[in-house]
């Protein structure tokens, strides 16, 4: 009998990513959206567009998981608010059920990558974690006595909203507050810090292709950090040592065994995780400092597909053997 497959989607500040996945959560097919900068009604018809693409690839798809950048109320499925997408007050599972005719199930998108690492990734029998996802902002995950923790109405977990630096930039999107770790250790954060230090150092690779008329994202200073670029590399660290403050203050409450990164920004690996475990070593309680391992997402920028398509595989089969 061929397994059985649901369509998981997750949803970013810039982007979307969408798959049919199966019970040994093998990825068959993928859709990709660009979603910044749409508004409401054009965003909901991209999230129903990219399900209705993987479902003409795999019509026995018949359920759906989808995590998204918002505070999300676990019973029913809503948004409370949305930093970065135009999402607040959307009844966001029983509207796209309503849409695509078929079930849909809906949480944090943090949630659900760090629910995928705890499933069948790195934090697979570990019962206590954190974990950061670094994107257009950067999100939270709370692995509490091995579960995945909401809070009293589904706001918990908003960890990139950790107060790093009190005199720091603005917060991205709707955050009222200036000097969360956000604002540092995001994608887009390193991309204006990498255009910054290009403006400064015109001779630099950075320099070289700000003045070739290449944006400076995020992507490209990792991509530039892992040729060798030695100013790269040091926005990197920069940000790593403010994600390491933020880790700080996550070990010392938390005391978890594992601090896991994600997102697509993770990709700059321990260009950005070296500094950070760095800071972590010297500024953290004992023995959160020498018991808290900084790792690496198994699934990478995917966890969150995953952990999406986790969300509807629960729907179907008995949670201990979804992954296994």
């Amino acid at each position: 009998m061929n397994p059985r497959r649901v369509i998981g989607i997750d949803a970013g500040g810039t982007k979307l990513l969408g798959g049919v996945v199966d019970e040994a959560l093998d990825v068959h097919h993928r859709v990709h959206r660009r979603i910044l900068g749409l508004d409401q009604q054009e965003l909901i018809d991209s999230f129903v567009d990219a399900v209705e693409e993987a479902r003409s690839a795999a019509p026995d798809a018949e359920i759906v998981g989808i995590g998204i950048p918002a505070l999300v109320r676990p019973a029913s499925g809503s948004v409370l608010v949305s930093n970065h997408l135009p999402l607040d007050g959307v009844p966001f599972r029983d509207l796209m059920s309503e849409r695509l005719g078929l079930p849909v199930h809906v949480d944090n998108d943090s949630n659900v990558a760090i629910l995928a690492e705890h499933r069948a990734g790195v934090a697979r029998g570990v019962d206590e974690a954190v974990m950061l996802t670094l994107g257009t902002g950067i999100g939270g995950g709370l692995l509490l006595n091995g579960e995945v923790y909401h809070g009293s109405e589904g706001a918990a977990a908003e960890l990139g909203h950790i107060l790093v630096d009190p005199d720091g930039p603005d917060c991205p999107g709707d955050c009222p507050n200036h000097g969360c770790v956000e604002a540092f250790a995001s994608g887009t954060a390193i991309g204006r810090a990498g255009e910054e230090a290009a403006r400064a150092n015109p001779d630099s690779a950075l320099g070289k292709a700000l003045d070739a008329g290449r944006e400076i994202s995020g992507g490209l200073v990792t991509e530039l950090a892992h040729d060798g670029d030695p100013l790269a590399r040091e926005v990197l660290a920069a940000a790593g040592r403010m994600l390491g403050l933020a880790m700080v203050t996550l070990v010392n409450v938390f005391n978890p065994e594992l601090v896991i990164v994600g997102g697509g920004a993770s990709a700059a690996g321990d260009l950005m995780l070296d500094p950070a475990r760095e800071v972590l070593a010297e500024r953290a309680l004992p023995p959160n400092r020498r018991l808290a391992r900084v790792v690496q997402a198994h699934f990478g920028s995917e966890a969150g597909m995953i952990g999406a398509s986790m969300l509807a595989l629960d729907a179907l089969t008995p949670l201990t053997q979804v992954g296994e």
